[in-house]
């Protein structure tokens, strides 16, 4: 079984995934939807969820660098809320300063604009999911 991270945004949701003994994140895909569809995410996500045995889901909660929870923060709430109504175990990761952080990397790493765009989502992903498997080693998350 594995654990899936997940980076949500408007059009496109980043995933990276965990190896079979959870302790290796690699940036997966992105998944790009109708804008604000997130019913179309879910059922593009949903045969990759099946196919790796995901049994937990890492969704980035962004949040206001004051902490509270603005309009993008609501949306993950609700694709939260949509995710375990399928039956899904989801856990939130605060993200603030993930997409930034993914954006540094591949820019310092990549020359080609147009493949940097396409990795940001999913390796933003991959720092989520890193920053949860991190907490829950030191025993800050269970």
């Amino acid at each position: 079984m594995r654990i899936v991270g997940l980076d949500l945004g408007t059009k496109t949701l980043g995933v990276s995934i965990t190896d079979k003994t959870k302790s290796l994140v690699s940036p997966l895909k992105v998944i790009h939807f109708s804008k604000e569809d997130y019913e179309d995410a879910y059922l593009k996500l949903k045969d990759l969820l099946k196919d790796y045995e995901v049994e937990l889901l890492v969704l980035g909660l962004p949040k206001n660098m004051d902490g509270t929870i603005g309009f993008a923060g609501e949306r993950s709430l609700n694709f939260q809320k949509l995710l375990e109504s399928k039956g899904y175990m989801v856990v939130l990761e605060d993200e603030r300063l993930t997409t930034k952080l993914a954006e540094n990397i591949i820019h310092e790493n990549t020359q080609n604009v147009k493949e940097t765009k396409s990795k940001i989502d999913s390796l933003a992903a991959s720092l989520i999911l890193e920053s949860y498997l991190s907490e829950v080693k030191s025993g800050i998350k269970k």
